[in-house]
């Protein structure tokens, strides 16, 4: 079932949700993409049964609680765990190595979505000997996805594609082993959790907040426009120390970026940079 004609998004009606939306929430999506912004608000309409624009606004002034869900479904990421296994290959066999000698590692998983690949990285770590000495921060604009990474609670029914992708990745174990199964649901090991920090981060307007070897942040900034990808993109410069890591998604680049001259590419087919200057 689709949008009646007259109740389909037109640029009027994004601008203003937009601006309510900054003046009532204080969330600034007028940076995204808008052919990505009005394909998630008409199926928003169509999945909440909105017969018009007007009461979608209406709805989104007048209920906060409703805001969440609006938020929700504009910022929604398809992750996994070990998503694209030769990214989290290069990671764990040429990038965890060098990560080894510091004292204490700071990885930033930004936009992590519901945290899967936050506690893929854990498990390389782990399997390293590192999580110890490790601290890694997921952060994400939807604070139902951060109370996700809190809980480390994912569909069973996921768990057999998560596998095979771990051994993709070049995992050893089993991979159950790392999970406790309970009716529908796996609950990651609290051993991962407890070397998480999740926060809600608006990468819009918020700033850097420490100093991390590795900043990962994958297909979030293909929903951004140019000028938007360029602010992010000196964020997580700003945030990274020198030598550090910066993993992209497949269909991001830094390539005519401001700080593209400070980057040199580290994987030739992964989106991977180190900050040489």
């Amino acid at each position: 079932m689709g949008l009646p004609a007259s109740a389909i998004l037109n640029d009027d009606d994004l601008d203003l949700l937009l601006s309510e939306s900054f003046r009532l929430y204080g969330y600034d999506f007028t940076n995204y993409t808008r052919a990505s912004l009005k394909r998630r608000i008409n199926r928003l309409m169509i999945i909440d049964r909105f017969p018009s624009f007007a009461e979608l606004l209406h709805r989104v002034k007048h209920d906060p609680h409703y805001w969440s869900r609006v938020v929700e479904e504009l910022t929604v990421n398809v992750t996994e765990m070990f998503r694209d296994p030769q990214s989290f290959r290069i990671i764990r066999e040429t990038i965890i190595p060098l990560l080894a000698p510091h004292p204490f590692i700071r990885i930033w998983h930004a936009g992590c979505a519901s945290g899967e690949e936050v506690y893929s990285m854990a498990i390389m770590l782990e399997e390293a000997g590192l999580l110890h000495k490790s601290l890694l921060y997921a952060t994400d604009l939807n604070p139902a996805a951060v109370d996700n990474v809190r809980r480390g609670i994912f569909p069973i029914s996921l768990m057999k594609q998560y596998s095979e992708n771990y051994l993709l990745s070049g995992g050893k174990k089993d991979f159950s082993s790392y999970y406790t199964a309970k009716y529908d649901w796996a609950k990651l090991d609290e051993r991962f959790t407890a070397k998480m920090i999740a926060a809600t981060h608006n990468l819009v307007s918020d700033k850097s907040f420490n100093e991390f070897h590795l900043v990962i942040c994958r297909n979030v900034l293909i929903y951004f426009d140019k000028d938007l990808q360029d602010k992010v993109l000196s964020l997580f410069d700003d945030s990274l120390v020198s030598q550090g890591f910066l993993i992209l998604g497949s269909k991001e680049n830094i390539r005519y970026s401001s700080i593209a001259i400070k980057y040199t590419q580290w994987a030739q087919k992964e989106k991977i940079w180190q900050k040489t200057m």
